[in-house]
């Protein structure tokens, strides 16, 4: 009969232990699974690092001025994305090992004119996408 009751007990608890693991991989999206997230079971991301912007913050360049940044964790150059007032710019990404240079001219519409250099990294989960920027001062041609 002692037997039978600890039996019962261990397969009760056992049993509840089973359900609380299942339900934390169910709801991992919510941030409470191993996954760090629900990042999909590939682990937790690391969010993309921007920086060395150059020209300088609040630089004043000529119209069709290159500029540049380094972009650390990302996979893939393609998942970088620049526009300077809204206008989308063509880029150019080199693997310098940990990190991409990535460089692009200001557009050629562009002078006598603030504009913000925006930049941004997409990933699979929103939670792993960055943003940033500068400004800068474009002067007559």
């Amino acid at each position: 009969m002692k037997k039978f009751k600890i039996l019962a007990i261990v397969f009760s608890v056992s049993c509840f232990a089973a359900g609380a693991a299942q339900a934390t991989e169910h709801h991992s999206g919510h941030g409470g699974g191993a996954n760090g997230g629900g990042s999909g079971g590939g682990g937790e991301c690391i969010k993309a690092r921007l920086a060395k912007f150059l020209p300088a913050h609040l630089a004043t360049v000529a119209p069709e001025s290159e500029f540049s940044f380094v972009a650390y964790n990302i996979q893939k150059p393609e998942q970088v994305a620049v526009t300077v007032k809204n206008i989308p710019v063509e880029l150019d990404a080199e693997f310098k090992d940990p990190f991409y240079l990535i460089k692009g001219k200001l557009p050629a519409t562009l002078n006598n004119t603030m504009a913000r250099i925006n930049v941004k990294v997409s990933a699979k989960s929103s939670h792993c996408e960055a943003e940033n920027g500068w400004l800068v001062k474009i002067t007559d041609k």
